[in-house]
């Protein structure tokens, strides 16, 4: 089966830790919320401890219009994407060698917070040296699910041409979407939990060999599933001024109430139950989010403690952030039949999920 080989990351450039985050929130929202204290908990709750950004914290004080942060996220999306992709096929951690550029032959970019026709993949692929024909595929508005889903679109290109290598970019610039004028308690939760990210993953069907180091998750089924009625759970409010966030208080009871007879399915399909899990690959989408999973699923929470890491060090950067979570799990090197489950909820609402098994 078609096996994910390498991952890596590239850090945007601004580390903010949440103490300053706080200040900030605190600067921005005061006048609209007696109780701001009260709400400002949010910060310290959510267990993040430090988030990237591709700005310093002071660019967000200032007026911004749409083109204006559209810009900022084209000219960092080309930067840190390149970076992350030549990390990812040049990573000695998990491959024998490093990949050439014009062995690639598809490029799956997913992302939900910038906008970029030509697309991002195009503007890369004119700094480095991929092949003219290498294939574009960008995957945009699944939100925090993208990333489990630009697996998934990958697994089956591979299946379809065992023979090839491809990529699976994932950047993410959640905080050039900020609305300064925005007083919602969305906008202000936002504030707390979202991040900048971006990492690239190294997709390969069967035929590719002698490439990795170690053990590897070959992906042996995928998932999908829209939940009817659920467009106004998660997503954005396109308005004149860009970018508006929705994010429903209810995402950790929708959650713990349709999570688990969904993966219960998808694992029957495949002939495994929950209990022959040993990695739970999911993404963290926050605190509650994390303990919404461990109490649908009936999971040890030591089985989150690495998601929660990720959460605790960066936040959520959307659909990035489960390869920060994949590539750690990667770096465990379990061992060869080990099973894992890969999760993520977006827009829609929705989930993405992937039964992985480690192989020599």
């Amino acid at each position: 089966m078609p096996a994910v080989l390498s991952v890596a990351e590239a850090l945007p450039p601004f580390k903010v830790e949440q103490e300053r985050a706080v200040e900030f929130a605190r600067e921005m929202f005061s006048d609209t919320y007696k109780d701001i204290e009260r709400l400002l908990k949010a910060f310290q709750n959510g267990q993040i401890e430090s988030r990237r950004f591709a700005k310093d914290i002071e660019w967000f004080k200032q007026d911004r219009g749409f083109a204006e942060r559209n810009d900022a996220f084209i000219e960092s999306a080309v930067q840190l994407g390149s970076e992350a992709i030549a990390r990812c096929l040049d990573n000695s951690t998990f491959l024998r060698r490093a990949v050439d550029y014009s062995e690639i032959e598809a490029i799956f970019f997913v992302t939900t917070t910038g906008l970029a026709t030509p697309s991002i993949d195009a503007r890369i692929m004119n700094k480095l040296p991929f092949s003219p024909h290498t294939k574009r595929i960008p995957i945009w508005g699944l939100g925090c699910a993208g990333g489990a889903a630009g697996l998934s679109r990958a697994y089956e290109y591979c299946l379809a041409f065992p023979k090839s290598k491809v990529l699976v970019l994932s950047v993410e610039l959640c905080s050039l979407t900020f609305q300064k004028n925005d007083r919602s308690k969305s906008n202000l939760i936002g504030t707390s939990l979202f991040a900048d990210g971006v990492s690239c993953a190294l997709i390969c069907g069967d035929e590719v060999t002698s490439l990795h180091n170690g053990s590897v998750p070959e992906i042996i089924g995928t998932h999908s599933t829209l939940m009817p009625d659920s467009l106004d759970v998660m997503g954005w409010d396109i308005k004149n001024e860009g970018l508006y966030v929705i994010f429903s208080r209810d995402i950790p009871t929708i959650i713990e109430g349709w999570l688990k007879p969904n993966v219960t399915a998808f694992l029957d399909e495949q002939g495994v139950s929950l209990g022959d899990l040993r990695h739970f690959i999911a993404h963290p989408g926050g605190k509650k989010v994390l303990d919404a999973y461990v109490a649908s699923l009936g999971l040890e929470p030591s089985m989150t403690s690495i998601s929660a890491d990720v959460l605790r060090h960066y936040g959520n950067m959307s659909s990035a952030t489960i390869l920060y979570v994949l590539r750690r799990h990667m770096e465990l090197q379990p061992s060869a039949g080990e099973l894992g489950l890969a999760a993520a909820l977006g827009p829609g609402f929705s989930s993405e999920l992937l039964l992985v098994r480690w192989k020599e």
